[in-house]
């Protein structure tokens, strides 16, 4: 049995899979959440020790979910992580510094990781719980028949996948021009 329950709120499964096979071993069970409607439910669901959260999420974005764990006291000291391919994403919406949550840039290698749980951990020992004033709660979401013309919201969601993979596509580039630059190094 598990004594750390970690949720993992990404819609990618590789990163997913990374950041469980990080964090094989000992007492630590990783549960898996591929969007915002999937991990609030788990967190509602789970007694969970920690949370990772991506910023961009269909169904239901990173800053949604992260709007709702704010304003539930219950929520509050759990230690939470966010997750994106690019700080501005984040920043748009949270101006640093980020007292209560910990942040790690997508990608990430072991150590990082840790250092960023155990960040988290720090931030949510020391944070007062608050009652604050709570969001709408966010209306699910409804099948779109198939007649109909494609809505803003669907546009808007295609947008941020879009954006999304562009951010992949940056740290991708990023990484292949680290390998390229140490390749390099060990060539001379």
């Amino acid at each position: 049995m598990a004594s750390q329950k970690i949720l993992v709120i990404d819609d990618s499964g590789v990163i997913r899979r990374t950041v469980k096979d990080m964090l094989a071993g000992g007492s630590v069970e990783v549960l898996e959440a591929k969007d915002g409607v999937e991990g609030l439910n788990l967190i509602r669901q789970e007694r969970l020790n920690l949370i990772m959260l991506d910023f961009i999420l269909p169904k239901l974005s990173g800053w949604e979910v992260f709007q709702q764990l704010q304003v539930q006291p219950e929520f509050q000291k759990i230690p939470l992580v966010v997750m994106s391919g690019s700080k501005r994403e984040v920043t748009q919406n949270i101006p640093e510094p980020f007292e209560y949550f910990e942040f790690i840039e997508k990608p990430f290698d072991k150590k990082g990781l840790l250092t960023s749980i155990k960040e988290a951990m720090r931030k949510a020992k020391e944070r007062p719980v608050t009652v604050v004033a709570a969001p709408p709660e966010p209306v699910a979401e409804q099948p779109v028949p198939a007649t109909s013309a494609v809505g803003s919201a669907e546009i808007q969601e295609l947008n941020d996948k879009i954006a999304k993979m562009q951010a992949e596509i940056d740290n991708l580039k990023k990484q292949l021009a680290q390998v390229l630059a140490f390749i390099k190094q060990k060539l001379k």
